[in-house]
């Protein structure tokens, strides 16, 4: 299958054109489910993606974007969300063949949720207002709120339309404009999106799309002098980097980076639901999901039995071709990422862990499949369980009291998500207090719509997306008083 777009095959977007890399340089597109090569995308270099600052600094100085009002900015967004539901089918099989996710959940998921959140952000766009102040002062006091200008738009390769449209949907609805670095292993839901918003009357040089590595394309954004703010998704060891950098230069930064989240059930949990939501919360994209359930935690008199549960459950999900309607688990989104779950099962096993079920690549088309795995008699201080695997692996481990289930949750240094699994409310209400995390969920997992925030505590970033928090991260405060003398 080749992929092609508009102005050529994955050319880089700038300034409202489609154009080949400054040196010609061009990276090849794997199919996660084969590893065959799909397409190609032009590999930005550092030149290219200063072209693409400077498109974006006159779009915002002198285009009419910025200056538009929130309502005019507003139905240019409500037409994003209508050509993404319009294109629908499309977009999904994209995204479906670019990171191997099952098709039967790109649509209801990543190609909705897309749809939703720059719908959900064309209402929002409408609600920049300030504020007056009562002050003792002879003066009339009140506050603006404004754009901040050319947002950095970084994003990782497990939710590439969803994480994109978290950002570019709310930096553009507070009158920004943006340049988009992809992953460079899933760049085609960017570069098809960067041709729906143009459609749709996004002004030229808005928005714009480098794709190519993250330490050339990626660095040379970061420190472009050019840029206002950063909005980074992606792992915490290149979150650090990444603030760092723009630190350097003050400029405003959202990180949402790795997680480690904690599901705890309890003895009163309903187990039917609690065992689904598990799997889910440890299965879903293959495991690759910041804000997934790598760790159960089960209070003692129920251990043997969900350990038991899902050894017999677990193996009985679907895995396979993502573009099977019946596949629930696809393939990782490259052989790093195999190579990465299968280092830290070994070191399970060396660190006296069991394997319940799984525990092996499955052999399939030549894609990067692994198989769902279930992981008990690990102690806590195991490196299992304490970092970030991001793969189809779950570690269980059983506690005795709700003060120690509360401590072992919060005992790795992610703070991003986290469950519980409980039928007494005060239970509910008490613990998700005291969990160390950004959102919490109870009795289900991933439940996340674009009026919800969400985002980490701890080494899991700062700074929130969805919701209208994430359109106030987008924007500056100026106050201004008038003196009445």
């Amino acid at each position: 299958m080749t992929t092609t777009f508009e102005g050529g095959p994955g050319q880089l977007f700038i300034g409202g054109q489609w154009c080949e890399a400054a040196d010609g340089a061009r990276t090849d597109v794997l199919d996660p489910s084969t590893g065959q090569v799909v397409t190609t995308v032009a590999e930005a270099a550092a030149s290219d993606v200063d072209a693409a600052v400077r498109a974006a600094r006159e779009a915002f100085d002198n285009g009419p974007w910025a200056k538009l009002s929130g309502r005019e900015r507003g139905r240019v967004l409500h037409r994003v969300s209508e050509l993404i539901r319009e294109n629908a089918d499309e977009i999904a099989a994209l995204e479906s063949l670019d990171v191997g996710k099952p098709i039967s959940l790109c649509l209801p998921v990543d190609v909705l949720t897309a749809a939703d959140e720059y719908e959900y952000c064309a209402a929002l766009a409408q609600t920049l207002d300030g504020a007056t102040r009562d002050t003792p002062m002879n003066a009339h006091a009140y506050t603006r709120r404004g754009p901040i200008g050319v947002v950095a738009a970084i994003t990782p390769f497990n939710f590439p339309l969803i994480l994109s449209s978290s950002k570019l949907a709310p930096a553009l609805a507070a009158g920004n404009v943006v340049v988009h670095k992809p992953a460079d292993e899933t760049p085609l839901s960017a570069l098809y999106m960067a041709r729906l918003l143009q459609k749709a009357g996004v002004p030229d040089g808005v928005v714009n799309v480098v794709t190519g590595a993250g330490p050339v394309a990626g660095e040379a954004l970061l420190r472009n002098p050019g840029v206002d703010k950063v909005a980074f998704t992606g792992s915490t060891a290149i979150g650090r980097h990444a603030a760092s950098v723009a630190g350097e230069a003050l400029k405003s930064v959202t990180m949402e980076l790795g997680g480690n989240a904690a599901h705890l059930v309890f003895e009163d949990a309903d187990l039917e639901k609690a065992v689904g939501a598990v799997i889910k919360g440890f299965v879903f994209n293959t495991g690759q999901f910041c804000m997934g359930g790598p760790r159960l935690l089960v209070a003692r008199p129920l251990y043997n039995t969900v350990v038991g549960i899902l050894a017999d459950a677990v193996p009985g999900v679907p895995i396979g071709d993502p573009r099977d309607p019946g596949t629930v688990i696809g393939p990782m989104a490259g052989e790093k990422h195999v190579r990465k779950v299968e280092e830290y099962v070994a070191l399970a096993r060396k660190e006296g862990g069991r394997v319940v079920c799984g525990g092996e690549r499955l052999d399939l088309n030549g894609g990067f499949y692994y198989r769902p795995t279930v992981i008990a008699g690990l102690s806590n201080d195991s490196r299992v369980v304490q970092e970030e695997i991001f793969g189809p692996v779950l570690t269980v481990q059983p506690f005795d009291t709700e003060d120690e289930a509360v401590e072992l949750a919060n005992s790795t240094p992610y703070g991003l998500a986290s469950g519980i699994q409980t039928t007494n409310l005060a239970r509910a209400h008490r613990v998700a207090d005291r969990l160390q995390a950004g959102i919490v969920w109870i009795n289900d997992w991933a439940m996340l719509d674009p009026a919800v925030p969400f985002g980490g505590v701890k080494a899991s970033g700062f700074g929130r997306e969805y919701g209208p928090e994430a359109l106030a991260s987008y924007t500056k405060v100026k106050a201004v008083v008038v003196s009445l003398d």
